[in-house]
């Protein structure tokens, strides 16, 4: 043990390590900061899990648009330990986010935003946005046909911003459409670009962390007050104050150690995500998803009626990040309990609860074109020959059942015909088939006036007495 000391204190003596980590071990901290604090540690592990993850990752991974799903397939299927590795890489982004929105959540339900933490509160808002960011941008990299388009999507999201749409679309393409340049630019975004700001703000939020000290948890009655608070905290620290380690650091060790078996367990058990098809752009039958983590924004995004799409598109996320970025200015100060704050526990609950609405809504994924639909059965086209039947196969080949429901088959994108010809006339089904609609080819140039005659002698005879009768045995 003294070879071990004084080997240290020569280290030290030419590093002055000590100097920098004692402090961090030795601050004081409120004495009932417990488990709900955790998070902001646990924010850090999953980031480191994602740092080591993604370098091991990233030797082998080829960020070519003609070898990089090929070398995930590699990755996955023969370098030894790589499916776990890409398993974890997966989960510690997931967790990450986890731990980031908890953490943001917890600040905000605590108040803890107020004097003197606001910039605490503002660097946090963006190592969210990053932490998203690095999510999004990972999941392009996996270069499948889930990836390319929502490269696309992206890109023509960003296309609907007014004087910048075009630049901001060529900057997301790395050009005009998607190539291997395209896939370069995201890898060195991901690999580089977000993870030294990432790095960069987290020792900025660290170091306003030890600046102004953890925030103790509210207590009812006892409003910040700028004039006062310094005093009254640092006084409260002197009496009763807790250095870091050992007494609050054994929880964030045991809880990030779960964290981290977690994170291990989850990839061993069910690996990295399934790859979609290989990426290629001239197949337009895929249904571009993001990660469980934004589906809820996905959600948003198909449910949105078409007049409000770009508003939507453009102003959601300016909103969002606004309003999160306004918190501390709005209110920094006076109560902190939320118990005298219930406009904070509303908000909590009615975001949360919106959020998980629309992230069960964009899982069923109701909107998005059924591609495994089975063809119409002979019972349901309800003829054995002429118009109807010959109609019935076109519906069938044609793929309209992608879209379309008709006796519970197909897809629910598109209005349920099943008793379409109850509600439209022959002429406007004609001219809803000829010239499309929003989110519906026009078949003008895709049907012979023979199928188009037939196809529509089959939706006319799509009544109620039809419906009922195909059902019967």
């Amino acid at each position: 043990m003294n070879l071990l000391r004084k080997l240290w204190a020569e280290v030290d003596d030419r590093t002055g390590i000590n100097g920098l980590v004692r402090p961090m071990l030795d601050h004081l901290v409120p004495p009932d900061s417990k488990w709900w604090y955790v998070f902001g540690s646990a924010t850090m592990i999953a980031f480191m899990i994602q740092v080591v993850t993604g370098i091991a990752l990233a030797t082998v991974y080829a960020p070519s648009a003609g070898h990089a799903y090929d070398s995930l397939k590699y990755i996955t299927e023969e370098v030894p330990f790589g499916r776990l590795v890409r398993g974890m890489h997966y989960f510690g982004a997931s967790f990450m986010v986890i731990f980031v929105v908890v953490h943001m959540v917890r600040v905000f339900w605590m108040a803890a935003y107020k004097y003197p933490r606001e910039a605490n509160w503002l660097s946090g808002v963006v190592l969210l946005a990053l932490t998203l960011g690095m999510g999004f941008s990972g999941q392009l990299l996996r270069w499948d046909q889930n990836a390319i388009w929502s490269t696309v999507v992206g890109a023509s999201q960003a296309a609907r911003t007014p004087m910048l749409g075009k630049w901001l679309a060529h900057l997301i393409l790395s050009g005009d459409t998607v190539s291997s340049t395209t896939l370069n630019h995201i890898f060195s975004v991901h690999v580089f670009v977000l993870p030294g700001i990432l790095i960069a703000l987290i020792g900025f939020h660290v170091h306003l962390v030890m600046h102004h000290g953890i925030s103790e948890p509210p207590v009812a009655g006892q409003p910040v007050d700028p004039k006062t608070y310094r005093q009254s905290y640092h006084d409260m620290l002197d009496r009763v104050g807790k250095p870091f380690w050992p007494y609050a650091a054994w929880r964030d060790v045991v809880f990030g150690t779960l964290a981290v078996i977690a994170i291990v367990g989850l990839a061993w058990w069910f690996g990295p995500p399934k790859l979609d098809a290989p990426a290629d752009p001239t197949i337009v039958q895929a249904q571009p998803a993001p990660d469980w983590y934004l589906l809820w924004y996905f959600a948003v995004l198909a449910l949105v009626p078409h007049r409000a799409e770009d508003y939507v598109i453009l102003l959601a996320p300016a909103l969002i990040g606004l309003a999160l970025f306004a918190v501390p200015f709005l209110n920094n100060r006076g109560e902190r309990s939320w118990r005298r704050r219930p406009w904070a526990v509303v908000t909590v609950i009615t975001v949360g609860t919106c959020i998980g609405v629309l992230w069960l809504a964009g899982v069923r994924e109701g909107w998005t074109p059924n591609f495994d639909a089975k063809p119409l059965p002979a019972a349901v086209i309800g003829a054995d020959s002429g118009p109807v039947h010959d109609g019935g196969a076109v519906f069938n080949d044609k793929g309209c059942l992608y879209c379309h429901m008709v006796s519970g088959y197909g897809g629910t994108r598109g209005p349920d015909l099943t008793t379409v010809g109850d509600r439209l006339s022959r002429d406007q089904i004609v001219i809803r088939i000829l010239n499309g609609g929003y989110n519906m080819p026009a078949y003008a140039n895709n049907l012979t006036p023979a199928q188009l005659d037939n196809v529509t002698a089959f939706l006319q005879s799509r009544k109620v007495q039809w419906s009922e009768a195909s059902k019967r045995p």
